[in-house]
């Protein structure tokens, strides 16, 4: 079994528009193949991953450090140091952080790795699929991309 410390891990920064995180990928340090982990760190006034959902993987946050605002849905609910909270693989676990505070919001998430999976974007009427390594793994994929979500085509089209 792999052990790793964070502070031996270097960050790695995503950023675009509004959404600024700092990222390191705990669980892919590790032996582990079926539980991802890791640790964010939100700059002031940033935002995470747009709003989202998965219909195969499970998320869960655990909050470190700092406060903050999490999107569930259409309401929001306080963050704060301490704070845990589940996303199920369905619509009911859609969520956004938002560090709307004045200090850095520094948390953890962990969640399976399923393979195949199906991310949906309901605020920009998209979807990510991930065949090959789940979102937030880093193996080559044998199909990945981003699709309206109502670009339904009948099965027989194109044939």
């Amino acid at each position: 079994m792999g052990v790793v410390n964070e502070a031996d891990l270097e960050w790695t920064e995503l950023e675009h528009d509004e959404m600024n995180v700092r990222r390191k990928q705990l669980g892919e340090q590790t032996d582990g193949e079926q539980l991802g982990c890791s640790l964010y760190e939100l700059p002031a006034g940033h935002e995470s991953w747009p709003y989202h959902y998965h219909t195969a993987n499970e998320e869960a946050m655990y909050v470190l450090a700092g406060t903050g605002t999490l999107r569930l849905a259409d309401e929001t609910y306080p963050l704060t140091d301490g704070d845990y909270v589940s996303f199920p693989a369905d619509e009911t676990g859609g969520h956004k952080v938002i560090n709307d505070s004045e200090t850095p919001l520094r948390y953890l998430v962990v969640s399976t790795m399923n393979d195949p999976d199906v991310t949906v974007y309901p605020d920009s009427e998209k979807l990510g699929v991930f065949v090959g390594a789940p979102p937030g793994g880093r193996d080559d994929r044998s199909l990945h991309g981003y699709y309206p979500i109502d670009g339904d085509v009948d099965y027989w089209d194109g044939e």
